[in-house]
């Protein structure tokens, strides 16, 4: 199976905040180099804002991080990305995951729930090699490799990175995200990393995931120690920036999706300052 090819580095944010930028605004950041677009945010399944981010530009590529599985029944999205590769062939990468058990009322037997969800792609048509799963833990990241074309970690570290690659071999895609704030002021670095992500202390998945790389309960109890943001918030000059994101590729990351905590009026200049260091221009 050919892991996806969307570059080195790809800019991640919110599937409402993408709609706020213009189309020069999503042509720029492909000229910087940057080789997909990420959505997160549990989008509805009709994924209809993607048509609208790759009709701009020619070769970026739309992923989403992630469709959750239990907002989006699995029927529609296939119909969905079957609309957009119709009309944008090779350009749109499926993600899914299973989002969190505490904002689910529903959440039963996730692994199994996933597992079921993506039988309905299989069914439905969706290639194997053009959809990715959300994983945080051993299961998942070996189901990730087993069912798609690899895995999509969200909030962890380098050695999240060095471990998943272990589980999933060295023939699946592996794109983890990690966060930005371009200051080199560390404390309002962290109060801007700590905004971000204090729903995430209070999420199951995510303190596991934590606690399995060594974080204690201190750590990951709000509003979060200074270790732990700096580990999953890449902040400081910007070449110190550059330098903590690319140990994810050294630790073998296929691809690394980029979300600078900022809006989206400063997004495109926050990724033309990072676009140098990260060699992509």
């Amino acid at each position: 199976m050919t892991k996806p090819n969307l570059g080195t580095y790809g800019a991640f944010g919110h599937h409402a905040m993408w709609q706020q930028l213009s189309p020069q605004q999503l042509r720029e950041i492909e000229n910087l180099g940057y080789g997909a677009i990420w959505a997160g945010g549990s989008p509805a399944a009709e994924l209809s804002w993607v048509e609208p981010l790759l009709e701009p530009t020619t070769e970026v590529k739309v992923a989403t991080g992630i469709v959750n599985i239990w907002t989006a029944e699995p029927g529609p999205v296939a119909e969905s990305f079957h609309r957009i590769e119709k009309a944008y062939p090779g350009r749109f990468l499926l993600g899914i995951g299973v989002g969190h058990p505490e904002a689910h009322t529903t959440y039963k037997k996730p692994y199994q729930a996933l597992s079921d969800y993506l039988d309905k792609l299989d069914e439905y048509g969706v290639p194997k090699d053009r959809r990715v799963v959300a994983a945080l833990g051993p299961r998942v990241l070996r189901l990730s490799a087993e069912r798609s074309a690899g895995a999509h970690p969200y909030l962890t570290t380098p050695e999240h990175t060095a471990r998943a690659r272990e589980l999933i071999g060295p023939e699946a895609f592996l794109a983890p995200e990690h966060k930005v704030v371009l200051t080199t002021d560390a404390e309002k670095a962290r109060a801007v990393g700590r905004k971000a992500l204090d729903i995430y202390l209070n999420l199951t998945n995510y303190l596991n995931s934590w606690k399995r790389l060594g974080f204690t309960d201190e750590d990951v109890a709000r509003p979060g120690s200074d270790r732990l943001v700096d580990a999953v918030v890449a902040h400081g000059a910007v070449e110190a920036v550059a330098s903590r994101l690319k140990e994810h590729l050294d630790a073998g990351a296929d691809h690394v999706p980029v979300q600078v905590l900022t809006g989206p009026d400063k997004l495109v200049g926050a990724l033309t300052e990072l676009a140098g260091p990260l060699g992509l221009r």
